[in-house]
């Protein structure tokens, strides 16, 4: 999805707070290259859910999955 709004994704080594980082505005998603997959699709979701996503140029397969996401991030926040 991210590639789909225009986002370069790098795995890279570093001491990120929160496993990821937004390069300057410039569309690019640095992830921990230490983490395994399952904190690499967290950190990927949070970035999709913090960033402004043009759902016009998703793909319906990415589209639907980015609906599930918000649903998933609303029940979360509900039950909080």
């Amino acid at each position: 999805m991210l590639k789909e709004i225009g986002y370069t994704i790098r795995y890279e080594k570093g001491s990120f707070v929160s496993g990821y980082a937004i390069v300057e505005h410039r569309k690019i998603a640095v992830i921990n290259r230490f983490f395994d997959t399952e904190a690499r699709i967290n950190a990927l979701s949070e970035i999709l859910s913090s960033i402004e996503v043009d759902e016009k140029s998703l793909t319906e397969e990415s589209l639907d999955m980015y609906y599930l996401l918000q649903v998933a991030k609303k029940k979360l926040e509900d039950e909080t």
